[in-house]
């Protein structure tokens, strides 16, 4: 019995762009904690003082989520993380 393709419509692109998700920053023993602070400063366009908060939660439980929101700017927020290598994650809620 053949079966039908799946066809995607606009909504299903709007709902799957739209879906919340959020960015996990993994600890790691290569960058330091002001590489870290510049990055997620830079990534999420966030106060030095709140970057330094989201790195101490990285450093201390090994990982965190530092960013949520819709799927695409988590990416791009990934992305940006990743420029100077961090290893981050992006799960989707």
């Amino acid at each position: 019995m053949p079966t039908k393709p799946l066809e995607i419509t606009e909504l299903d692109e709007e709902v799957i762009t739209q879906e919340p998700a959020k960015v996990i920053l993994f600890n790691d023993e290569v960058h330091t904690f002001d590489e870290v602070t510049i990055q997620l400063t830079k990534a999420i366009r966030c106060t030095h003082s709140k970057a330094e908060s989201l790195a101490w939660d990285v450093h201390n439980n090994g990982k965190a989520a530092v960013y949520g929101g819709e799927l695409l700017k988590c990416m791009e927020v990934s992305g940006v993380l990743e420029e100077i290598q961090l290893m981050t994650q992006v799960e989707v809620a």
